[in-house]
Formats: C-alpha cells, sequence, structure tokens
C-alpha cells in the first residue's frame, strides 16, 4: 500500500488480512496493519520493522523506497515481534545499519534474537536524546508500559511527526478503511488499558510538543485536527467513562439468567437510561465486552451460580476487568441459583478487589426463573444502578 506521510516521510508496513486472532487472543475480522517508516534525508532512518508473517513484502516495501540508497539507522521503538520481528534480517542485509533504541530494548535483543551478533550496532538513547539525520532530526521520549517497559516514542521536529508507537493504534488492517473510535478504544482497552497512569504520563510529554502527524504502529496515519483522538486517550486513560450508559452482562447456562437479564434492560430503559447495551458472555467478543464494560458509566452483571461458585465466562470477564484496572464504576449484581445461589458471592468478591467500584444494593437473586415477585428487587437495584 502506497501511502505517503510527507515528501521525506514514506509509509513501508503491510497489512495482514490472513491473521486470525491479534496476540492470539483478540479477533480481527478486518485484520491489523504492521506499520513501518522511513525517513529520508541526508541519512536515512528506519522506524521499525514488522511482524515476521509479511517479512518478505516489508523487505520489498522497504528496497522499492531506498531506491538503491541504504539505510543508517534502524529505530526500535517496541520490541513487541508484530514490529520487531524482521530485525535481524533488515540488519543482515545492511551490515553498517546501526540499531536505536532504548536501553531497555538493546537488553532484550537477545531475549528474541539469540545467536545474533548485535556487538558495536547498537546505539542506547534516553529521554530527550535526539538523532540528527540532515534536515530532520528525532527527539526521543520514553513512555515505559504503553505497553511494555522498553517503549519509547519519537518526534521529528521539522515536520511535527510524533512515531507513537502502539500509542493511538486501532485494530484493522488499512485496506479495510472504517471509523478509528470504535476499534481504536477495544485496542486501547484491550492492550493498553491497564496502563492508564502511563498513558498519562506519555499525554503530558506530548501536550509539550506541536504535533501535526500521528504516526502508530498499528492503524492509519492521524492528520488534521488531533484533538478529538488526543482527548479519547486522556478519558480512557483516567478511566473515565466515556458514553452515560448501562452494560448488561449475563452469564446463563438454561436461558433462566438471560430472561432476568433482558428484563433488567427493560427496567433500566424505562427508567432513563440514555444507553442499555445487553451482552451475552458466552457468544460474544470477550474483547468487546470488556471495551463496554469500561466505555458506559455503569454495570449490571448477571449470572448464574456453577460448581459453588460462578459460570466461567462470568469469571473470565471479571478477570479481565481486574487486571486491565476497572475502576470507577456503578454495578449491580444478579445471581441465579437453584438450590444454593453462590454466584453474587463470587462477583461481589472480584469486585471488590477493583479499585473505586460502588456495588448498588440490593443484590438481586432469582431461583431457576425469574418470577413476578422478583421484579420489586429488580427496580430498586434499576435505581441504584442509575442514581446520580
Amino acid at each position: 500500500m502506497k501511502i505517503e506521510i510527507t515528501p521525506s516521510i514514506k509509509y513501508i508496513g503491510t497489512d495482514d488480512l490472513d491473521i486470525d486472532l491479534f496476540e492470539s487472543q483478540y479477533i480481527v475480522p478486518d485484520g491489523i496493519s504492521y506499520n513501518s517508516y522511513v525517513i529520508m534525508d541526508d541519512k536515512i532512518a528506519i522506524m521499525d520493522t514488522v511482524d515476521v508473517r509479511k517479512g518478505e513484502e516489508w523487505m520489498k516495501n522497504l528496497e522499492q523506497t531506498l531506491a538503491g540508497r541504504t539505510p543508517h539507522y534502524l529505530v526500535v521503538q517496541h520490541m513487541e515481534p508484530d514490529h520487531a520481528g524482521n530485525i535481524a534480517a533488515v540488519m543482515s542485509k545492511y551490515p553498517e545499519l546501526q540499531l536505536v533504541a532504548s536501553t531497555k530494548a538493546v537488553q532484550m535483543l537477545p531475549c528474541f534474537f539469540d545467536g545474533t551478533d548485535f556487538g558495536g550496532r547498537t546505539q542506547a538513547v534516553k529521554e530527550g536524546d535526539t538523532l540528527e539525520l540532515g534536515s530532520h532530526t528525532l527527539h526521543f521520549i520514553m513512555a515505559p508500559m504503553v505497553h511494555w517497559p522498553e517503549v519509547m516514542v519519537s518526534y521529528e521536529s521539522s515536520e511535527k511527526v510524533l512515531f507513537s508507537a502502539d500509542a493511538f493504534g486501532k485494530f484493522g488492517a488499512l485496506s479495510k478503511g472504517g471509523s478509528w473510535t470504535c476499534e481504536a478504544r477495544r485496542y486501547y482497552i484491550n492492550i493498553c488499558g491497564k496502563y492508564g497512569a502511563q498513558v498519562q504520563s506519555l499525554l503530558k510529554k506530548a501536550g509539550a510538543l506541536d504535533i501535526a502527524v500521528i504516526c502508530p504502529l498499528h492503524g492509519p496515519i492521524l492528520t488534521g485536527v488531533l484533538a478529538p483522538y488526543l482527548h479519547l486517550y486522556d478519558v480512557w486513560s483516567r478511566y473515565e467513562p466515556e458514553d452515560e450508559g448501562v452494560l448488561v452482562a449475563y452469564a446463563s447456562i438454561h436461558g433462566g439468567t438471560a430472561e432476568a437479564a433482558r428484563k433488567m434492560a427493560e427496567i433500566l430503559e424505562k427508567k432513563g437510561a440514555k444507553k442499555v447495551v445487553l451482552t451475552d458472555l458466552s457468544r460474544c467478543d470477550m474483547a468487546e465486552a470488556i471495551e463496554d464494560a469500561f466505555r458506559y458509566s455503569a454495570l449490571v452483571v448477571a449470572a448464574a451460580s456453577y460448581d459453588a461458585g460462578v459460570f466461567p465466562v462470568m469469571h473470565d470477564f471479571l478477570h479481565h476487568l481486574q487486571i486491565k484496572g476497572y475502576q470507577k464504576r456503578r454495578v449491580g449484581i444478579i445471581e441465579n441459583g437453584s438450590w444454593a445461589p453462590t454466584a453474587g458471592r463470587v462477583m461481589r468478591g472480584m469486585l471488590e478487589t477493583m479499585k473505586c467500584i460502588d456495588i448498588a444494593e440490593p443484590l438481586v437473586t432469582i431461583r431457576s426463573r425469574m418470577k413476578a415477585a422478583d421484579i420489586p428487587c429488580m427496580e430498586q437495584l434499576a435505581d441504584a444502578v442509575l442514581a446520580q
């Protein structure tokens, strides 16, 4: 795909439309892009490589862009294999190429390239260091845990381009197009969601720069008015709700809990909830359910009891919320159990480990199938979930 960032900065990345699961866990129906760039100047800098899955295509893109010239630097912003997979190959092809990366990234090289001799060919940089290419200057900014500890981003000051590593990335191949927000949100929450404080630190550093273009390692190049992208990253990384609404997430075995969840959604809508999203955790994309939990201002979890605990898909959902740093939300609980309801206790226990979670009362207990006598309690729970 031919994309020109500026006359001097070229796109040499690739689309992957064959991949089924990104990181072996995230459904990507529109594939993924592996972005890589070249800065053409007196000295040429390659900005990251791509996954080995697309190494041959990437190398051809690189060669065509170089048009016979020899690159001087390979800037490695992130060591994850979907970006660093072709480091050894390109270093072998261009014996004079110098690898520029954070100290932590240089230390990680042997983890991925056992037997490759990088001796004398690496340049470790720190916060504030620069690399002069001619008319272009790269300024290096450390961004640890966005989302690995070795990550850095690079700002090219003459053309005001931020090479943002995984920040501002998105699921989906570039050839598929599509809106940025939805798949960027799903990407951010599931990939970087745990590291809100670190993202806030990077945003503060970015706020001091005059940025005209953002070049992430996944997804489209961002140009024009950048404020909406920066605003959403600020909201997401502060764990604030993006939209007023309620996610009703349920885990049902034989349909009884599903019926109660549907009724709860109906009650919430009648009581004025601005948006209600109903999600069957047994059949949904779990990453999208996590995304919606972070997106909306409230959550109701409804689950069947199972093996003296909670139905596994609900446990998985709540575990994902735990590890992604879910917080600052009001949550209602509906449990179902025919003889010894246990789901509510387990769900409450998992929610109580999360920061600033307001558990709405009462906890609603359904005995196998929802009955007319259960409705008043569900009404009370809806009032508590929606209370200002």
